[in-house]
């Protein structure tokens, strides 16, 4: 069974096309992103562990299904901070990680300059966010770091997918389910995704 699923929620399709729309401003933007992060947060989350316990309400006891396992939402910087708000609007106590990557222009291969997760990883119900799955090399670097770390349970959150990323990540690791928007059908020469959304850094943090 695939994976991979796109939602089709009708805010989320809404808030994908602000995205794309190049005449959205930042702070539009930002807003937009973190929508599509609560939206599809929601989705994700029902993958966490619960447990049966019983709460006390104002006439008598009722049973109840609480959370009983630790969240982590960890971004691939720089743009994967901007799904990590709208996950915390859902999980204020999830714990942050961050891992940091750049694309080299002439390789397209991904180089690593920062990492810091929390602790006690494999515990953690985990949601890699990198908000453009372009080539894929980035996020299969960023999973593989994950697991490296002890990580068991995770899920790839992203905006917009390409074919060949959606392609990449679940040959190097069929394990991860991959939650995105929509996905794309081509990369450009630079390894862009098209028609996609352009640099979603630069339009998130206005650079």
């Amino acid at each position: 069974m695939s994976k991979l699923h796109v939602s089709d929620h009708p805010l989320v399709q809404d808030a994908l096309a602000r995205l794309r729309d190049k005449s959205t401003p930042p702070e539009e933007f930002r807003r937009a992103m973190t929508r599509v992060a609560l939206l599809l947060g929601a989705e994700i989350l029902k993958g966490a562990r619960t447990r049966k316990t019983t709460v006390a309400t104002p006439l008598k006891a009722a049973p109840a299904l609480v959370l009983d396992q630790p969240l982590a939402f960890v971004a691939v910087l720089r743009a994967g901070l901007g799904l990590t708000e709208g996950l915390l609007q859902l999980a204020p106590t999830a714990a942050l990680g961050h891992i940091g990557l750049y694309r080299d222009e002439q390789t397209l291969n991904p180089v690593r300059y920062y990492v810091r997760l929390p602790p006690k990883l494999p515990e953690h119900f985990v949601v890699l966010c990198d908000p453009m799955l372009a080539t894929g090399g980035s996020a299969s670097e960023a999973l593989r770091i994950l697991k490296t770390d002890g990580a068991r349970q995770i899920v790839l959150l992203t905006l917009l997918a390409s074919k060949r990323g959606v392609e990449r990540v679940q040959r190097d690791h069929p394990d991860v389910p991959v939650h995105t928007a929509a996905v794309d059908a081509a990369l450009n020469a630079k390894g862009y995704i098209v028609p996609g959304l352009g640099d979603a850094g630069d339009r998130l943090f206005n650079t």
